[in-house]
């Protein structure tokens, strides 16, 4: 979603902002909507960073239980997305603190796009097994940057809003996650072929 886009893609207005003070007056099929729009988008972002369906599906409803809670505490000052992902990050973080099973990515319950053609099939499963394992290689906070900037369309002053850190924290991570995943790449490009 685009900044100043609502769910329906059109300009700004009412959009989520009009859901959310829906939900504010208790309307629950505002908040099956906005459940609906986010529940894909949080389970690609935090795919990425928790890496187990459980626990994945687990932060997503604790994440909008938040929502529901706390919608009138949302106050404007960034896009509603923003405050969304900002609470599931720190949710996030916090079942990654609690979590004793161990990590295990599970692609193709949130895949990563359209189907491929047939005679392509093996080869984009390859690269995005490749492109998976070398993301996974990252420190966390380099990750996230990265799949909020590319995932989520995210911008510096956005990310540094979901994750509470200033721009130039993120922009130095977007550096270094940059950097690692090219060396990742190359030396795992290297073993296919």
């Amino acid at each position: 979603m685009r900044e100043g886009r609502n769910l329906d893609g059109q300009a700004a207005g009412g959009g989520e902002a009009g859901l959310l003070a829906r939900i504010v007056a208790g309307d629950r099929h505002a908040f099956e909507q906005l459940y609906r729009a986010y529940f894909p988008r949080l389970g690609r972002f935090l795919g990425r960073m928790l890496r187990s369906v459980p626990l994945i599906e687990e932060v997503i409803n604790d994440t909008m239980l938040v929502v529901w809670q706390k919608a009138a505490s949302y106050n404007g000052s960034c896009q509603v997305s923003t405050w969304i992902f900002a609470i599931a990050y720190r949710k996030a973080l916090k079942g990654l603190r609690g979590s004793d099973e161990p990590l295990e990515c599970d692609t193709e319950s949130y895949p990563a796009g359209p189907e491929l053609e047939p005679d392509h099939v093996l080869e984009g499963r390859q690269l995005r097994q490749v492109l998976e394992q070398a993301l996974a290689q990252l420190p966390l906070a380099q990750r996230v940057v990265m799949v909020l900037t590319y995932d989520h369309e995210m911008g510096y002053a956005e990310i540094a809003e979901v994750v509470g850190c200033p721009v130039n924290t993120v922009k130095t991570r977007m550096f270094h996650a940059r950097h690692k995943l090219k060396e990742l790449l190359a030396s795992q490009m290297e073993d296919y072929s």
